[in-house]
């Protein structure tokens, strides 16, 4: 192991301070396991009552600045999102295993939010008055106070930003808990927004389970958004529950795909592969099941896996890379249980792919890319979220058959319909059970801004990236009444 001081070391950001630990953890690069990117402060309850604090004194200022200057400053802050692409993306893409150009996807994604959000909340938040010979009222909206951010690794930037931008333009003050896996670009980041901005106005807190339960049971928080697995987004809700705090969960997915026979193989097929495949398929609203009509089936099969097989999987700073690897031993493993689950099922596993640099294969996290071909729709993969470049296709005769075999799923984040028929395919996707479905597109790139972001049942509570409902979330409706 390299000494501390040969490393990047990242501390809790409180109040503008860096605020050191009595112990820091080792983060690894999932590409190259034998090397050390940086340590990361290992956080406790008295950290999260530093941060929590900080922030509750940073919102009563914050609060009473005008609408247009916060939004000026955090324009200025969106800048310097901006401008850290350029030695920032490198740090990121070591210590979460993505693709220089995925990397890229998620700092310009995450800048967008400043853009977007400034141009919507002046008018969200202006008054409504209302006056009669009997009475005035005004119906306002007001920040909420503290806004505690829990982020995953696999898009921390964009992930962070639509928390934080919201939120903060509404006047809130944010606490944010990054992800234990991909904790240092995105806490440099987030330090060098919150030193032009008021102190306590921007804080950071690491740390494992201890820590989020600390942040999501903090009674001066007063909103938790959070995005993450369901089993832990479940057990924040209950949490924050305690004292009756707001949440949005955006939890994870298990998206169905649906191709009709009519769907046009040659125009999908590039579309499909990325939204199946893209982050190593660690995508929250990535293709999970895919359901091919019988009289497509075998061409579909053909088709992809001819593709799929010129994948290459290799270190993601390595332009020639495809695929990276996955994030963590853990997700690892996971995914590899799943595919030997597949094979013991019966159903017909293809590994595909090229590895770009065998002799260091067992250095990384690295998983070809798998096809299994699940006819009798009886592998586990169907059921769950696999977070991994594993995909099962499954035939299907009827449409009603395809829409009933879709909608099996506890998870009901997206969904997507393919065909050239467009009237057909609006119909079947009126009767997905999603929070989002789309037509001959899915996954990173398919929504816009404006189009409420998030699930139903085990997928999630609440929506991101809808101005109205959005921005809803970060407020109070305070109703005035004057009786003359």
């Amino acid at each position: 192991m390299m000494n501390l001081s040969d490393q990047i070391k990242i501390n809790a950001i409180i109040d503008n301070q860096e605020i050191p630990a009595k112990e820091y953890t080792e983060i690894r690069d999932p590409g190259k396991r034998s090397d050390i990117v940086g340590f990361v402060a290992l956080g406790n309850k008295e950290d999260v009552d530093l941060a929590v604090q900080a922030a509750h004194r940073a919102f009563f200022s914050w609060r009473t600045v005008r609408v247009e200057e916060r939004i000026e400053r955090l324009l200025e802050a969106g800048e310097l999102l901006k401008q850290s692409v350029t030695d920032l993306t490198y740090l990121m893409a070591r210590e979460h295993g993505g693709l220089m150009r995925e990397v890229k996807m998620d700092f310009m994604a995450g800048y967008s939010n400043f853009i977007n959000y400034a141009q919507v909340v002046p008018a969200f938040l202006k008054p409504e008055q209302k006056e009669d010979v009997e009475s005035w009222i005004s119906i306002e909206k007001n920040p909420k106070g503290v806004v505690a951010a829990i982020v995953p690794w696999n898009m921390p930037v964009v992930l962070t930003m639509m928390k934080l931008v919201p939120a903060l333009m509404t006047g809130n003050a944010i606490v944010v808990k990054p992800s234990p896996n991909a904790p240092l670009a995105l806490t440099l980041l987030l330090k060098r927004m919150a030193a032009i901005l008021p102190p306590g106005l921007i804080n950071v807190v690491h740390g494992g389970d201890d820590v989020g339960k600390a942040l999501t049971s903090h009674p001066l928080v007063r909103k938790v958004a959070f995005t993450g697995g369901c089993a832990t987004g479940k057990e924040v809700n209950i949490r924050s529950a305690q004292s009756l705090k707001a949440v949005t969960l955006e939890l994870g997915g298990n998206d169905p795909a649906i191709i009709l026979e009519d769907a046009n193989l040659e125009d999908m097929m590039p579309k499909i592969l990325r939204a199946v495949f893209t982050r190593s398929g660690q995508v929250c609203y990535a293709i999970k099941r895919i359901y091919v009509q019988d009289t497509l089936f075998d061409a579909f099969i053909d088709d992809f896996c001819a593709r799929v097989n010129q994948y290459i999987v290799g270190y993601g700073l390595d332009e020639r890379s495809n695929i990276g690897p996955v994030n963590n031993e853990r997700q690892y493993t996971f995914v590899q249980s799943l595919i030997e689950q597949a094979r013991q099922s019966g159903a017909e596993v293809r590994e595909l792919g090229i590895k770009l640099d065998p002799k260091n294969w067992e250095n990384g996290y690295y998983i070809l890319p798998h096809v299994v071909i699940d006819k009798e729709h009886c592998t586990d993969l169907v059921q769950c979220e696999q977070f991994g470049p594993v995909i099962p296709i499954i035939p299907f005769t009827t449409v009603d058959q395809a829409i009933a075999l879709a909608n099996d799923s506890d998870y009901g984040l997206a969904a997507s319909i393919w065909s050239t028929d467009s009237e057909k395919a609006k119909t079947i996707a009126r009767e997905m059970e999603a929070g989002l479905t789309f037509i001959n597109t899915h996954g990173l790139g398919s929504t816009v801004f404006g189009m409420p972001f998030g699930g139903i049942k085990n997928s999630g509570i609440g929506r991101e990236g809808s101005p109205l409902l959005t921005l809803s979330a970060y407020t109070d409706t305070h109703a005035l009444r004057l009786l003359k």
